[in-house]
């Protein structure tokens, strides 16, 4: 009785009291106060971390990034959101492009990719000229599992005839039929040339729903990646000068851009295998800088780099129900 009166009077309950007794007498209660000054990073380490995300070699990639790149290395110094709060305090944070900031969007589950060359998406952007109101088109194919970029062309024109020919180039250059393509509801992508061709090859279509652009989110993001990358021309002179940057542009992706839906690894060192050395890597660096100052973890779980599971919608056509 007396127990709970004098834990009234101090205005915690008695299995507060029964916890600190068998956990110790750190107080847990929110809006309790903390050790946090001696977990901190020092200022010295916050300068390095400054100096490491502004330094000339990641000018470029984004905190993200640049923890993953290090860890890979044997470097760490802090988390990726310790990153972000230094250049926030030091006024270092901008929106570099002219995109719109990011938003969630949900996420249908109806077929899980667990290896390259299972299901494919496609579909063509329009690329300016000099002249107003005049494209070029650039078709792309990628692969949802590891997001290589399979193949791709640039053409003066739209048709299934030009998607007929990509296909047919990328299966006989690759030796590799998917199991299923994804596309939107254009022409291109439905005419009879390129679904007769996609058929005798028993490759499922799937398309997306009408106005429903995230239904092929993966090829929408190369899009963005393409368009708002800090190099991107705003209009093509000619269609060999597109095709040249384009070329370039791919084998860039295709091998050294961290993709952040492949945990910061390329699409070539996930296509290859060679992201799960980078992962291991990445994971024990981390490992290693928690046992070094645990204090600084406040729960027994560490960032672990892995490859994240794809899932998509596959949509069959009305006629294969």
């Amino acid at each position: 009785m007396a127990e709970r009166s004098t834990c009234g009077f101090l205005g915690i309950t008695v299995r507060t009291i029964q916890n600190w007794r068998s956990k110790g007498l750190r107080d847990k209660r929110k809006g309790s106060s903390h050790p946090s000054s001696r977990l901190a990073l020092t200022p010295g380490e916050w300068d390095a971390l400054f100096e490491a995300a502004t330094c000339k070699r990641f000018a470029d990639h984004t905190p993200e990034q640049i923890v993953a790149t290090l860890a890979q290395e044997n470097v760490y110094i802090a988390s990726t959101s310790s990153m972000y709060r230094v250049l926030r305090r030091r006024n270092a944070m901008g929106h570099r492009s002219e995109s719109r900031k990011p938003r969630a969007t949900r996420e249908s589950t109806e077929v899980i990719v667990t290896g390259p060359n299972q299901v494919w998406a496609w579909d063509i952007t329009w690329l300016k000229t000099p002249v107003r109101g005049i494209f070029l088109y650039a078709y792309t194919v990628i692969d949802l599992f590891d997001r290589t970029i399979v193949g791709w062309c640039i053409e003066t024109y739209e048709s299934d005839e030009l998607s007929m020919l990509l296909f047919a180039r990328i299966t006989r250059d690759m030796k590799v039929v998917p199991a299923i393509v994804m596309a939107d509801n254009g022409h291109p992508m439905r005419g009879m040339t390129l679904a007769v061709f996609l058929d005798s090859l028993f490759i499922n279509r799937s398309y997306s729903r009408p106005r429903c652009s995230n239904d092929n989110a993966f090829i929408e993001s190369w899009h963005k990646t393409l368009k708002y990358s800090v190099g991107y021309p705003k209009r093509f002179e000619n269609i060999e000068v597109a095709r040249i940057w384009y070329a370039d542009f791919v084998h860039w992706y295709n091998n050294s851009h961290q993709h952040s839906g492949l945990a910061y690894v390329t699409p070539m060192q996930a296509r290859t295998g060679e992201a799960k050395k980078l992962f291991s890597e990445r994971n024990k660096t981390i490992l290693a800088a928690r046992e070094r100052n645990p204090l600084r973890w406040s729960t027994d779980k560490t960032r672990t780099y892995a490859l994240p599971k794809v899932k998509t919608t596959y949509r069959p056509l009305k006629e294969e129900v």
